[in-house]
């Protein structure tokens, strides 16, 4: 069985592929400091949980936290006996290349939803992934990757703005029944909603602009349907889209392999 590891800078999300489907998924907390020792008896428990028993003999690792993949690695070599194959790094092979500036470096998520995004929707499309960042990913005509925006996440600014403005409180991002907002909580909602869908819409009206063609919308992340309410910003919502893609640049691999 293949082990998909997507490791962000707030969780990483383990989910099991049997060949067929994905049997689970399980996230938890980011943290560069737990051990391989600890990851399994964690993935152990839950797969028992599951009543999941077969062998894990590969595994994937994307992974924008660099120092987390070390004990990631560990854990493959010492329960699993294999070498994860890690976005990213010179091993791991790409359906097609991203085009980007000469000596950029490309975050693996990226490279995997992208990936993912023209599997499930073909090429141009915009994939706007709802993360610790607010990221917008274009993918051509033939799959590659060639740029994108890199904006705040939506917990990111709120928890920026509790913490520089010690009379503003820490709230939770929700839907306004209004603009104007009567009390302070609701106007930083306000402010942090409207100003997300204001931005979602210029920076794809944007790169339609630059792009002079249609591009589909695709929304990934816990926060994106929150930011559909009611709009005709997404043409489609994937929350699995970067499992997905893991799977898919796995069996890349192993077909280059064979």
């Amino acid at each position: 069985m293949l082990l998909c590891i997507d490791c962000g800078n707030t969780n990483t999300v383990f989910s099991i592929w049997n060949g067929e489907t994905f049997l689970s998924t399980w996230r938890i907390e980011t943290n560069h400091k737990r051990t391989a020792d600890e990851y399994f008896v964690w993935l152990s428990t839950l797969m028992a949980l599951k009543k999941i028993d077969a062998k894990i003999n590969s595994v994937i690792i994307s992974s924008t936290v660099p120092r987390v993949v070390f004990n990631l690695r560990v854990l493959c070599n010492r329960y699993f006996d294999c070498r994860p194959l890690v976005v990213g790094k010179p091993e791991c092979a790409l359906p097609v290349q991203p085009r980007v500036d000469e000596g950029t470096t490309v975050g693996p998520d990226r490279l995997v939803n992208t990936v993912a995004g023209f599997d499930r929707y073909g090429g141009d499309i915009i994939v706007v992934d709802f993360g610790t960042a607010t990221t917008f990913d274009v993918v051509d005509t033939d799959g590659a990757y060639i740029g994108g925006v890199i904006a705040p996440g939506v917990n990111l600014s709120l928890e920026a703005l509790h913490m520089a403005a010690a009379a503003l409180p820490h709230v939770d991002v929700t839907m306004p029944d209004k603009a104007i907002g009567t009390n302070t909580v609701a106007c930083i909602q306000s402010g942090v909603f409207w100003g997300y869908i204001g931005l979602v819409e210029g920076i794809v009206r944007q790169i339609r602009i630059e792009r002079d063609r249609p591009m589909k919308v695709v929304a990934t992340g816990g926060l994106a349907e929150l930011f559909s309410q009611g709009f005709d910003l997404f043409d489609s919502i994937d929350y699995d889209l970067t499992i997905h893609g893991l799977r898919l640049i796995n069996d890349y691999n192993k077909e280059l392999e064979a």
